[in-house]
């Protein structure tokens, strides 16, 4: 099997694994208890925090730990949201995730916040000019994903948070998809809160971390006990948080080593099947774009059979969004960029791991140009 759906989820590390061990199994204490047990699941509660600090060049006190992206992203627009003394204007970009468009529909039900949603590029970007015209006075939270999980399209943070600093609004940004592949420096980036998801990154599922700047106030989703410096109670998930900071470490140190291997693999991956199949076409922006996914849309075939033709030949693949598996809706994201339904509704996503090789890669490109045309000739007899 040649699993090609890692933007849905990773395997866990075994170094992760490892560092995980002893904290379910010894140092398994509560670290809000006042005794030695306690104490040392406390150190590496700390020793987490420091480390995912040091990834994303910020402060301890500025990083929450989470259960994972969506907790997170509903943490950094409700908290920020309900909690700044300024207007009721979010502005968000059009394809966002689901955790994010969700919260913003919540927020705009039960407490009448206004919602702008930014139109994209028929390549998936926001632009500048876009931005500035919808902020306002009343804005109080700007969020735009850092890179789209279903096409791949990586937006010019720096530069749109950098619109939103002219105009003292606070800037969030779901980095879910990418983290491990891009630059996650907070500081450079200029963002105020960024999500974080570990089964990204080859830590478990049911751990994620929130950063924060500790000056912007933050309304907590859960109450409690008052951990997280009062911003996220329960009883932390200390082995997870390890999990995770050990995930994102690795995966931002190896991340210089695996991308020009990952994008030459990409562009032969996009390659074959443009060349091999007449009519298809990329979805996402041609370079802006992780260096991990392809995604394609098929016109005239069916993409259920083209998934289902695929993973006979070995290939795990998807649509898009696992959040929207399931769903007969056609792809929102897709929609935005301009594709017509119809035509949404034959795509695919293909998503792999620093350790997928070449051969792999290979084999699948030929795989997707023998099931599409297997599909399209089924559709032509029918």
């Amino acid at each position: 099997m040649i699993y090609l759906d890692a933007a849905a989820t990773t395997p866990v590390r075994r170094e992760v694994l490892e560092a995980m061990w002893p904290l379910l199994t010894t140092d398994y204490g509560n670290p809000s208890s006042h005794h030695t047990v306690g104490e040392s699941a406390a150190r590496a509660l700390d020793y987490a925090r420091r480390l995912v600090a040091a990834e994303l060049n910020c402060k301890p006190a500025d990083v929450l730990f989470t259960s994972g992206g969506t907790e997170a992203d509903n943490l950094a627009i409700k908290g920020i949201a309900l909690a700044r003394p300024r207007g009721k204007h979010i502005v968000a970009s059009s394809i966002e995730h689901p955790a994010v468009l969700e919260t913003l529909d919540y927020l705009k039900r039960l407490h009448g916040f206004r919602i702008s949603l930014l139109p994209v590029t028929a390549e998936g970007l926001v632009e500048e000019k876009t931005l500035r015209a919808a902020l306002d006075d009343d804005t109080t939270l700007c969020t735009i994903m850092y890179a789209n999980n279903e096409v791949g399209t990586v937006q010019p943070i720096a530069a749109l948070s950098a619109v939103c600093r002219e105009r003292r609004i606070p800037f969030h940004t779901d980095a879910v998809q990418a983290a491990g592949w891009l630059r996650l420096d907070t500081a450079e980036l200029g963002v105020d809160a960024m999500s974080i998801s570990g089964h990204k990154l080859g830590a478990p599922k049911g751990c994620g971390v929130l950063f924060v700047r500790s000056r912007i106030p933050l309304e907590p989703l859960i109450h409690g006990g008052g951990q997280e410096r009062g911003r996220r109670s329960g009883t932390e998930n200390v082995a997870g948080a390890v999990a995770l900071a050990t995930a994102l470490r690795l995966a931002q140190q190896e991340r210089l080593d695996h991308y020009s291997a990952s994008l030459a693999r990409r562009n032969h991956l996009i390659g074959t099947v443009l060349d091999g199949l007449e009519g298809s076409f990329l979805t996402g922006h041609p370079e802006r774009r992780l260096p991990n996914v392809a995604s394609f849309c098929f016109p005239g075939a069916n993409g259920e059979a083209i998934l289902l033709e695929l993973e006979r030949a070995g290939v795990v693949s998807s649509s898009g969004s696992a959040c929207a598996a399931g769903s007969s809706e056609p792809s929102a994201v897709l929609q935005a960029l301009g594709v017509e339904p119809d035509v949404a509704q034959t795509a695919l996503r293909l998503s792999w791991t620093a350790s997928t090789s070449d051969a792999e890669i290979a084999l699948a490109g030929r795989a997707v140009v023998s099931s599409v045309r297997k599909v399209q000739g089924l559709g032509s007899r029918a």
